[in-house]
């Protein structure tokens, strides 16, 4: 299978601090990856690195075999890449529909001269990006909600309304931080079945970070460890769930060591 996204000895450091250290990883085409680890493992500094809010260290990330180290944030959204983050940052205050216009705003063409005199082109393209962020909200199951402002919705709506406007700008990689942050357990199986639509519907290859094991057991197929920026493990969830160094690192060393006592 081709690789989508490849991390290459990456490292990440803040002065003194070191907050990703040598980290290689490979994440298939069209698969659903899993970054894990204990609070303060690096993570989201990962997930910054690849959508260029923060420049690497040191190494390489590479998107399809080309480097995305040193481009812009817009320039990596345009090479395909979006992301939802932990905490929900939508424009509050503006419809649903209005949030998603803004996530295609990338794919867009008129410039500021169709703007000012509203060619038919430029119509014509406001039409057609009003059809596709309807057609999403659809998708994501936010059908009739269009209208409604984005601080009214549910939780689990926003949610899904964030994802809407991450999948607007038409990735072919989706970065999701916390997908079921905050949610019960029936949103957080909705959203865990739903997770997997977006691969097997749209073909979009899915790299999360998630706290929930169940959710990551559930729908991962590769699974990375992190803890304290480096990588400790790698691999199926069934060997991620037995392997003593993820065991360490969550419940610490005297579960480790019970866990290879049991097994010896």
């Amino acid at each position: 299978m081709a690789t989508m996204l490849e991390s290459i000895n990456v490292t990440k450091q803040f002065g003194g601090l070191t907050a990703i250290c040598d980290l290689s990883i490979s994440v298939p085409e069209k698969s659903i990856y899993a970054v894990i680890g204990p609070n303060g493992a690096g993570k989201t500094t990962f997930f910054n690195c690849v959508t260029g809010f923060y420049k690497v260290t040191e190494g390489d990330i590479q998107l399809d075999g080309e480097s995305l180290v040193g481009l812009r944030p817009d320039h990596i959204t345009h090479r395909g890449i979006s992301r939802t983050y932990q905490n929900i940052r939508l424009f509050e205050n503006l419809t649903a529909l209005e949030n998603v216009l803004v996530g295609h705003h990338p794919r867009m063409h008129a410039g500021w001269f169709g703007a000012v005199f509203a060619t038919p082109a430029t119509r014509k393209e406001e039409k057609e990006s009003t059809e596709k962020a309807l057609h999403l909200l659809n998708f994501v199951g936010l059908r009739g909600v269009s209208g409604e402002v984005a601080k009214n919705l549910p939780y689990g709506g926003q949610r899904r309304l964030e994802i809407a406007r991450a999948l607007a700008s038409e990735p072919k990689l989706l970065l999701l931080d916390e997908p079921t942050a905050g949610m019960n357990p029936s949103e957080t199986e909705e959203m865990t079945q739903f997770i997997e639509k977006l691969r097997d519907e749209l073909g979009i290859t899915i790299f999360l970070i998630e706290h929930d094991m169940r959710v990551i057991m559930q729908i991962s197929e590769t699974i990375t460890v992190l803890d304290y920026g480096k990588k400790i493990a790698e691999g199926t969830p069934a060997e991620i769930r037995s392997n003593p160094n993820v065991i360490e690192a969550y419940l610490g060393r005297g579960a480790a060591t019970q866990h290879e006592a049991a097994v010896a």
